[in-house]
């Protein structure tokens, strides 16, 4: 694509031609325009608009795009916070600080970075007939602030980040040829939203210089059609329109306004009755009316499921006026009932993933109907049905997007005002917020989708105040959406006047204890009285997937994997990559599983805000999606697997345990979450319990009965002993409503309880002392249960649960480890049923166990049990490990392993299955160590180890730092 964008602009005349004419009433201006990069702010003092500039570029587009700007080096100065600064003095990453070989960890990176100034110069002719007519100059997502000329006659300034900037140059634009200068200028000096807001960072789509929508001179009537804002009232089939005239000329008008609705994407269809009106405006005057639309019992309203949409028309007429304008809307209503959403009446539990402008191919969001489609339907398809928009407002083809699909959307103000800005202290973002949602609602608020708004992203300052204020100006202006102060972690204060939280705090897997499904989150939210909306749920890491590097053939590089890359391969793992994701990413869907599981059977919760469906690209590279940037799969979980746990409707189960052994009775309470358009009537939810091979143990059904929406609704019980079971077995429980879809299911794991007896061939020790040496050299065999006394690896802090966010963003902070990779298909794991990853199995014996570094083993050494490391450090990790020393052959674990085990069957029936193996035939470890090698991991600490040089915390973990608190 870089080369594509080198050869257009190489080729690129330096006369530019004059603009095209879409149709009579509009110019396009897309295409080539002069341009010059203004470094040093000079270009408005020596007036720059009457010169022609020296350079040329192609709009819509950014400054990167046609490689505009600077290389990146390691003076480049982000718009964005970076916490870990050990990137710059990490010995290992030395050759990454090269000039030529400059790798950024922190995000993506584009291929020409610039923050400043940019001037953008184009001709235009305008026709004879716009004489007398309005004209505007249309700027679809310039970023950030525009200055406009025409020819040597400043315009005016605008700043939005969520808006068109639109320039009325009635006055200005005669017949004939003009030159229109544009000053562009992405500095966040005078109004700072907050360097990390998604609305500009380079953690996301980066703070690019240029204009990327439609660019164009319109004109108009001049008694004109100026604003429309349609207001459903769905239970008395009618809309409240509110219709807003422009009148310019200097003379009084009359005329008549018709208007009428009809449906347009539907099978069946909709129409209104026209209602016609009289308009009388003096001269240079506006005039406000409202008009009340009827529809009959025909009317088709809007949801998620089925996303019915109406045209109003309007038609302006007098003499010499004709004015029309065409709105799209739909007739729903988004409201409250105490701690529930309801859309039309009907309760909605909002499924919701974050998007944070993630455009890795152009580095900025799309402002096409089809690209939003696109990702919309890829989100639909997981069973979602909300997206949250954090810190950043999307153009308007993505509510038209989300009209036609239907999504419920959650756009915020432009701001993270945090990490610098402050909110409620009479900063610039004070008002700003205010600006910018006030545009956003005028520009957007007809769409169906946009049903919730919230001011930004976790602020610092005096925030309840300001946002106490907010949320009671915008519930006062506007009823066609809820609202929200900003979406918050759960230790930043609670806004009393919220219609609804969107708030952390009342998430996350407490498997500190034993995995289960039985408890829930009603203690966490019995506090609020108003719907909950759990804020960020997930961040569970995934490996890198390194195959991705070949997509980026956009705007951006991805330096960052590319460099975990070759880090990996430093540790002598890059043949593992490929089973690092999967395995890792098993792990993932797992959490995601059991976390949204969790709130589906809590009666009352509102719904969640996953972060996310897809990996977020920068704050370190945070590799928490089952998609990628791209809206991709990456191959370990299809959407069809995963709308089986998020869905409209969910079997669940509450199960008090994965483990057991063959002498007790599994038991599971199975309950129901529904959130459809209607109930499900004369349901039957039946069960089935397999083995591996897939033949039925047990099953069942439940009586037939209708299911109104809720969550965790009781359906019935089950109980299945476990006596038959003879051997260590992994079975499943399935659940599912019969003749429908929904259908959902769970692993469980039963032994045989038995007594641990150690074999005579084998010698059992926790320590690898001369025994054991002496056992080896005569070529017996050695178990060795090194829990709590490894000393290479010990900095390594591992859990069940894997990284969450990354460490990098954290500072190291643990968990360190992303799951584990097993050799499943070992005679080591004959009887002990796993699969190639973590499950909740090997939670008793994974959680918070030691792990070995193998830094000085030989290259190809592989464990039996390999915990997988961030791939910020890469270190070559074990659990359990299998080698011949001297003439003998060892079993290392450093997971508690042993025949002292009680209450622990996944980990005693582990050490059986390992036991048996080291007294079997097949027990032939293939590589060999010293043992002064292997002594080394219980002597010496790993030569390798992180050293933060940060001197601070990220502000979200600490809202009430000296940096955040109110001065």
């Amino acid at each position: 694509m870089m080369k594509k964008y080198s050869y257009i602009c190489l080729l690129m005349t330096v006369l530019l031609t004059l603009s095209s004419f879409k149709n009579d009433d509009e110019i396009n201006l897309e295409g080539t325009w002069h341009f010059e990069i203004d470094r040093n702010d000079k270009g408005i003092t020596e007036k720059w608009y009457n010169k022609k500039l020296s350079d040329v570029i192609k709009l819509p587009g950014s400054m990167a795009e046609f490689l505009k700007g600077d290389d990146i080096t390691l003076k480049t100065k982000w718009t964005g916070s970076i916490y870990d600064s050990s990137f710059y003095f990490i010995p290992r990453l030395e050759k990454y600080r090269q000039p030529g070989n400059i790798h950024i960890p922190f995000w993506l990176t584009p291929a020409k970075h610039y923050v400043g100034a940019a001037w953008y110069q184009k001709e235009v002719n305008v026709p004879a007939n716009w004489k007398g007519k309005r004209i505007l100059l249309h700027l679809e997502r310039a970023h950030i602030e525009t200055r406009v000329w025409i020819n040597d006659k400043e315009v005016g300034l605008q700043n939005s980040l969520v808006a068109p900037h639109v320039y009325d140059l009635s006055t200005l634009l005669l017949p004939g040829k003009h030159r229109i200068s544009i000053r562009i200028d992405n500095q966040i000096t005078k109004i700072n939203v907050g360097p990390d807001s998604h609305s500009i960072t380079d953690h996301t789509q980066g703070n690019w210089n240029g204009i990327i929508g439609k660019i164009a001179l319109e004109s108009f009537s001049p008694v004109y059609i100026d604003d429309v804002q349609i207001y459903p009232d769905i239970k008395n089939r009618k809309a409240r329109v509110k219709i807003t005239i422009q009148n310019s000329t200097s003379n009084e008008f009359n005329g008549k306004l018709s208007l009428s609705a009809k449906s347009f994407n539907t099978v069946k269809s909709d129409q209104t009755q026209q209602i016609v009106t009289k308009i009388n405006i003096p001269d240079t005057n506006s005039k406000t009316i409202e008009i009340e639309l009827s529809f009959g019992k025909e009317m088709l309203t809007w949801d998620e499921f089925d996303p019915s949409l109406y045209h109003l028309n309007l038609k302006l007429n007098g003499k010499g006026i004709n004015s029309e304008k065409k709105v799209q809307f739909g007739m729903r209503e988004f409201k409250i009932k105490e701690n529930k959403f309801l859309i039309n009446d009907v309760p909605v539990f909002l499924r919701g993933t974050v998007h944070n402008c993630e455009f890795p191919l152009t580095g900025y969001p799309a402002t096409r109907v089809e690209a939003w489609e696109k990702i919309f339907k890829t989100i639909k398809s997981y069973g979602l049905n909300h997206v949250r928009f954090h810190s950043w407002c999307p153009p308007e083809a993505a509510f038209i997007a989300a009209d036609k699909i239907g999504l419920y959307l959650q756009p915020e103000g432009p701001s993270w005002p945090n990490h610098g800005p402050k909110i409620g202290l009479g900063q610039p973002v004070d008002q700003f917020l205010y600006d910018e949602t006030t545009r956003m609602a005028k520009e957007y608020g007809n769409y169906a989708s946009f049903t919730m708004l919230s001011a930004g992203n976790e602020p610092a300052g005096n925030q309840v105040k300001y946002l106490n204020d907010f949320v009671d100006f915008w519930k006062a202006k506007d009823n066609r959406r809820v609202y929200t102060g900003m979406s918050v972690g759960g230790s930043w204060p609670v806004v009393p006047n919220a219609e609804y939280q969107s708030r952390g705090g009342v998430r996350g897997l407490n498997w500190n204890k034993l995995p289960e499904t039985e408890t829930d989150f009603s203690t966490g939210i019995a506090a609020f009285k108003v719907p909950f909306v759990a804020h960020e749920i997930g961040q569970y890491c995934v490996f890198p997937n390194f195959e991705e590097i070949e997509k980026y053939k956009g705007v951006y590089r991805a330096k960052n994997f590319e460099m975990f890359r070759q880090d990996l391969e430093d540790h002598k793992m890059a043949d593992q990559a490929k089973d690092f994701l999967n395995a890792s990413g098993k792990l993932q869907v797992l959490c995601y599983k059991n976390e949204i599981e969790k709130m589906l059977r809590t009666p009352g919760f509102a719904g969640f805000q996953s972060l996310g469906l897809q990996d977020f690209p920068g704050q370190g590279t945070a590799l928490v999606g089952v998609l990628d940037a791209f809206f991709q799969e990456k191959g370990y979980v299809t959407s069809q697997e995963y709308k089986r746990f998020c869905n409209e409707t969910v079997p669940l189960a509450k199960i008090p345990k994965f483990v057991y052994t063959n002498g007790e009775a599994f038991k599971a309470e199975i309950v129901l979450f529904h959130s459809g358009k209607s109930p499900l009537k004369n349901a039957v939810i039946s069960w089935t319990i397999k083995d591996e091979k897939g033949s039925s143990l047990s099953a069942g059904n439940f009586d037939a009965k209708t299911f109104g929406n809720g969550n965790g609704i009781y359906v019935g019980s089950l109980t299945f002993p476990l006596n038959e079971i003879k051997t260590a077995s992994k079975l499943n429980l399935e659940v599912k409503v019969n003749n429908t879809p929904f259908v959902n299911d769970w692993d469980f794991w039963v032994y045989p309880d038995t007594r641990i007896e150690i074999v005579n061939s084998i010698y059992y020790t926790t320590v690898l002392d001369d025994k054991a040496k002496e056992i080896l050299q005569n070529g017996g065999k050695v178990f060795l249960n090194a829990s709590g006394k490894v000393v290479k690896g010990k900095e390594v802090e591992m859990h069940f649960l894997p990284v969450f966010w990354n460490t990098s963003w954290f500072k190291m902070r643990p968990p360190h480890v992303t799951g584990m990779l097993i050799q499943d298909k070992s005679p080591a794991f004959a009887d002990f049923p796993t699969s190639f990853h973590s499950d909740l199995q090997w939670w008793e014996i994974q959680n918070r166990s030691q792990v070995m570094n193998l830094e000085d083993f030989p290259a190809d050494f592989r464990p039996l049990v390999q915990p997988i490391d961030t791939w910020f450090m890469n270190r070559r990790l074990a659990l359990i490990i299998e080698a011949k020393v001297g003439n003998g052959k060892i079993i290392v674990s450093s997971a508690d392993l042993g025949p002292h085990l009680e209450n622990k069957p996944a980990a005693k029936q582990l050490f059986v299955s390992l036991q048996q193996y080291m007294n079997s035939d097949t027990f032939k470890p293939k590589e060999s160590l010293s043992f002064e090698v292997l002594q080394d991991v219980f002597l010496n600490p790993s030569k390798e180890q992180f050293k933060t040089f940060t001197k601070d915390s990220p502000d979200e973990l600490k809202p009430n730092s000296n940096q955040n608190k109110v001065k």
